[in-house]
């Protein structure tokens, strides 16, 4: 009669994976039911490993694009001080070309002063009239072959003009050819960038995606494993409860008390009278509803001997980790100890087929009177009976 280590959480397990049986319909988990959990394990593992592997693949995917996204940056930021030096060129340009445009139309002006001195001294204003009336100073340059008539030395200053002129016009054309070029090369790498910037965050996004399903498929293996693993105790621990109750069933003279033999428990308690009475009101009321045994359970439709004792005092307000689900064995060592000439309601009875710890195969809620609340066994059920009813009572008992 004795149960089994199960665990609440199992249960919720056994409802997310409809494959498996739930546990609430047999006595203890079948060879089937733990090979169907492997399976379900091993199907889990392999989808995590595949997902794990397009992971590998994206993140490296995204270190190439962000190495590709530096470089383009960079040389946007080459680009950039290069037009800033050919703007600075182009500036510079201008200004000689202003300079020398100036210098030429002083050159005008010099060239009206030669003429009127030319006239005093007796030239003739019709050779160099055309000067005179130029439009500008590329004009006055064309008609430089009238300035023959002036001497040479004039001549060659028209002729200095003239080359400064077209120096600055080339200067000016080039650095804003440069500043052209440079802008369009600027714009051609900004494009670059904002491509492989674009194509960093998707991979992020794909990245952080993948990362998700991962981290969910790692937690639907992580409770896959722990389920098979609750299932596979549940199984032994049930095992040696049937087997331990089987065997008080067939072993002769066993006594109605046990001797103690120096049996320790622990040295305080977790509840009070007002918890006690509630746990045992809780176990009262599964009795009269007359809810079947079902070993490996704990509620709310069925239970075991462990699972009423499990599920009255967490009604009562304990809760993992000072209350936890074990069986009969383990929740004497779990309580302090307590003679039974001390007993109040609320305290947990032990039965024993040898007056061991180890071979502890029953227990029940003290009621009151001689009495208890206790979940019997398959075939009478859930029950309200003498202390002494069931064979083997340990000489103590558990205050919670």
């Amino acid at each position: 009669m004795k149960k089994s280590r199960a665990i609440s959480l199992a249960l919720t397990f056994a409802l997310a994976l409809t494959t498996v049986p739930a546990m609430a319909k047999t006595p203890k988990p079948t060879l089937a039911q733990i090979e169907t959990a492997k399976k379900i394990e091993a199907a889990k593992k392999i989808v995590a490993e595949a997902q794990a592997a397009k992971l590998a693949a994206a993140n490296q995917s995204l270190r190439a694009l962000t190495a590709k996204a530096v470089i383009a940056k960079a040389l946007y930021v080459k680009a950039q001080r290069e037009l800033t030096m050919a703007e600075i060129a182009t500036r510079e340009a201008a200004k000689y070309a202003a300079e020398t445009a100036a210098a030429v139309n002083e050159a005008h002006r010099v060239i009206g002063k030669l003429a009127s001195s030319a006239y005093i001294l007796g030239g003739s204003m019709s050779d160099i009239e055309p000067l005179l009336n130029a439009n500008g100073p590329q004009d006055l340059i064309d008609q430089i072959s009238t300035l023959s008539t002036l001497g040479s030395k004039n001549a060659v200053a028209l002729d200095r003009f003239k080359a400064a002129e077209v120096i600055a016009m080339a200067a000016k054309r080039e650095a804003i050819a440069t500043k052209l070029a440079q802008q369009k090369a600027t714009d051609k790498v900004a494009a670059a960038k904002k491509i492989a910037d674009d194509a960093k965050v998707q991979q992020e996004q794909e990245v952080a995606k993948l990362q998700a399903i991962q981290d969910q498929l790692m937690r639907e293996l992580l409770s896959a494993q722990k389920f098979r693993v609750t299932l596979e105790q549940q199984r032994q621990l049930a095992l040696l409860e049937e087997a331990q109750a089987n065997q008080a069933e067939q072993t002769q003279g066993q006594s109605k008390i046990w001797p103690d033999i120096g049996f320790k428990g622990r040295s305080t308690i977790r509840t009070t009278e007002t918890q006690r009475l509630k746990a045992v009101e809780f176990a009262k009321k599964q009795v009269l509803a007359r809810k079947p045994y079902v070993w490996g359970t704990q509620g709310p439709n069925t239970y075991d001997c462990s699972g009423l004792v499990y599920a009255a005092y967490r009604f009562a307000g304990l809760n993992w980790p000072n209350w936890d689900r074990l069986n009969s064995a383990l929740y004497s060592g779990y309580t302090k100890h307590v003679s039974l000439n001390d007993l109040v309601p609320g305290d947990l009875l032990f039965y024993s087929y040898k007056g061991t710890i180890s071979t502890i195969h029953h227990m029940s809620i003290y009621a009151g009177n001689g009495m208890m609340w206790e979940a019997n066994s398959k075939n009478a059920g859930l029950l309200f009976s003498s202390i002494y009813s069931v064979k083997g009572l340990m000489p103590f008992g558990g205050r919670v």
